[in-house]
């Protein structure tokens, strides 16, 4: 998978807002990769535009579960070995279904946390879907 490295100075809860700003792009084509739980408490993640937030009712629907709620950042970090804030989908510690809001496929290029805080990767969107086969939904708001 061809991919870019790209470092920034991280700062605790900045978020998407921080690594936008520090790289000079557009905080849309920076993805967050949140780490959720069902009913049951099994962990599932989700991508999502840095500039949009997750309907969790949505999302509960479109992956046929009962409910969906952020995890705890002890559970997520359990569930993907990342800490949180530096959350990468790839080589996480468990396996775990992954949602990909619909519109990021269409993007050219995305920014995604490369595994430590402070650390994106580039690629496209192609390369992302092909590696990790995500569920397409449609959840943002």
């Amino acid at each position: 998978m061809a991919f870019t490295e790209h470092e920034y100075r991280y700062e605790e809860r900045g978020g998407t807002a921080v690594s936008s700003r520090e790289l000079g792009i557009d905080e849309h084509i920076v993805i967050k990769t949140l780490v959720m739980e069902d009913e049951r408490k099994q962990p599932l993640i989700v991508l999502m535009h840095g500039d949009r937030e997750v309907s969790t009712k949505n999302l509960a629907r479109q992956a046929d579960r009962k409910t969906v709620t952020p995890c705890a950042p002890d559970a997520a970090q359990k569930h993907t070995g990342y800490l949180v804030g530096g959350t990468s989908p790839f080589g996480t510690r468990k396996t775990m279904p992954v949602f990909l809001e619909r519109t990021i496929a269409e993007l050219e290029r995305i920014f995604i946390n490369g595994g430590r805080r402070g650390f994106l990767i580039a690629l496209a969107p192609a390369d992302l879907i092909r590696v990790l086969s995500p569920t397409l939904v449609d959840v943002s708001m």
